[in-house]
């Protein structure tokens, strides 16, 4: 038995060495030389089919953070957000080191409603350790989707927290319209804002730009925060809404693809009159090609914060039995030339966690906190303004996050779910009289109030729920709970829409955003070198 097996190991090393170094066919064959050891003289059995994703896995991890494996069960599902619509809990989500990580909640989801943000980890639920080499796409998709109004307790670790914080979520159908909100914000200048990249965005912005431009509208505020991107086609195709004629909205190029440059034709719909694009660190991908031609042409202003820092192309490949593997074939450059993808030789742990090393920083805070080297020094097309490459976009109006209103009776408030309940509640046993009182939104908005009895309900529900109330942290915040409350009442009495109109009124990007755009002048020397 030693001598057929010395023989078999010998055959087997005498075929790898036969191969020609340069040959290409010699790394393939190790590998599958490599599996058919593992199959025929491992000690116990194995599943060679699982051990295989497995390795492709690993592989692709290896290369950069955005190359990803998708077995074929799941590659229907992780299209679903750019293509469809499902029920579950509204999250999108990324396997790190065998934990969940909630990349974004979908805008008026389940999640979102509780107040599930991003980069928390999901470690239980429903009771269930939700970490561990078990944990795969399959896992996460079956246990946190399923039919609408069912429940699911998630257990969540946010941040350096200790504490486990528990979330109690009820299913939903997931509204998957990349617009869920466009108005005018005053007589002449609309706001939309897009959620996702996705393949009817266009679509759907050309048709939230004709209802604007019918009710008056000359200036445009498009909102990108927390836009994770979508399709590349997408982002051309909005990109060439704004930009003249024969003009690049953004080129790709890589080792094995040529470089291919997306230039605008003359079908865009919104090519003059002013236009501000928010960005924060959310934005990325498509976010990030739009928002980079803009301010490469000197379309308009960026206002916000540096976005993401994501300029890789992933083309899908399908494999034989329906799976598919997500490879990073390019970069993408804006027309300038600028690369704004973030190092990752660190690893994709690191990568990562750019987030909370941003906020260690104090980037959030201090646009002096971020320095660019003269090397990423580039000049925009018309005026020659500088901008920089290398690790995101920086706007040209940078706008600190604001913290004053953040409170701990806030976040507990969200997390457990006491403004849903309660604002639901309320509508319940007041949707008669509200509906008679306020015919119509705008009625609503004008004139609702949040009483000081509704506080005081709003308390006594937040302490049946466990919610410790403090009166001083609760004047720190008393603006934001009331907006939140009339936003989520809003919401229930119409639709998410609402909700987004009624808490506009003290978001600061929107108002500089509209402080720049009544300006002509300001607005003209933001742009001009």
């Amino acid at each position: 038995m030693k001598k057929i097996l010395l023989v078999t190991l010998l055959t087997i090393s005498q075929l790898c060495l036969a191969q020609n170094k340069e040959n290409p066919a010699a790394t393939t064959q190790k590998l599958a030389t490599t599996m058919y050891i593992i199959d025929k003289f491992y000690v116990d059995s194995t599943d060679m089919a699982k051990l295989t994703e497995e390795a492709i896995t690993a592989m692709l991890k290896a290369l950069d953070p955005h190359s990803t494996y998708i077995a074929a069960k799941d590659v229907k599902k992780a299209n679903e957000n750019l293509e469809g619509s499902f029920e579950g809990i509204g999250v999108t989500f990324q396997i790190l080191r065998d934990t969940i990580l909630v990349v974004s909640a979908v805008p008026g989801g389940p999640s979102e409603k509780v107040g599930i943000m991003a980069g928390d980890r999901i470690i239980k639920i429903d009771g269930e350790d939700a970490f561990g080499k078990t944990i795969n796409n399959e896992f996460v998709t079956s246990h946190l989707r399923g039919k609408k109004g069912t429940k699911v307790m998630l257990g969540i670790k946010r941040g350096d927290d200790p504490e486990i914080l528990d979330f109690e979520i009820i299913r939903d159908k997931i509204p998957l319209n990349s617009i869920n909100t466009y108005f005018m914000v005053d007589k002449k200048i609309g706001y939309i804002k897009l959620d996702q990249f996705a393949q009817q965005s266009v679509d759907e912005f050309e048709k939230a730009l004709a209802e604007l431009k019918a009710q008056g509208m000359k200036s445009l505020i498009f909102d990108l925060r927390g836009n994770s991107g979508g399709y590349l086609q997408t982002a051309f195709g909005l990109g060439n809404e704004f930009l003249g004629s024969n003009k690049t909205v953004v080129f790709t190029e890589g080792l094995a693809s040529p470089k291919q440059i997306f230039a605008t034709d003359s079908d865009g719909e919104f090519r003059d009159g002013g236009l501000v694009v928010l960005i924060d660190e959310g934005s990325a991908s498509a976010s990030e090609i739009v928002s980079g031609a803009v301010q490469d042409w000197d379309r308009g202003v960026l206002i916000g914060r540096r976005t993401f820092g994501k300029g890789l192309v992933q083309r899908p490949f399908n494999l034989p039995d329906g799976a598919q593997i997500r490879l990073t074939t390019a970069r993408y450059y804006t027309p300038t030339g600028r690369c704004i993808q973030r190092s990752y030789e660190k690893g994709s742990e690191d990568y990562f966690k750019e987030m909370t090393k941003r906020l260690e920083h104090g980037e959030y805070y201090h646009a002096d906190s971020i320095q660019f080297p003269d090397s990423l020094k580039y000049y925009t097309l018309n005026s020659g303004r500088t901008v920089y490459g290398g690790g995101g976009i920086m706007p040209d109006i940078f706008m600190p996050a604001d913290t004053t209103f953040n409170t701990k009776l806030l976040t507990n408030l969200v997390r457990k779910t006491v403004f849903n309940n309660y604002c639901i509640d309320y509508v319940l046993k007041n949707r008669e009289q509200l509906n008679h009182n306020y015919p119509d939104f705008k009625l609503y908005n004008d004139e609702f109030t949040i009483t000081d009895d509704m506080i005081e309900n709003l308390k006594s529900m937040a302490e049946s729920k466990g919610v410790k109330w403090d009166d001083e942290q609760y004047q720190r915040s008393e603006m934001w709970i009331k907006l939140r409350m009339k936003g989520m009442i809003a919401q229930d009495l119409w639709d998410i829409d609402k909700y987004y109109r009624v808490v506009m009124k003290e978001d600061k990007m929107v108002q500089k955003a509209m402080e720049v755009l009544n300006s002509k002048k300001e607005y003209k020397r933001i742009l001009s070198k």
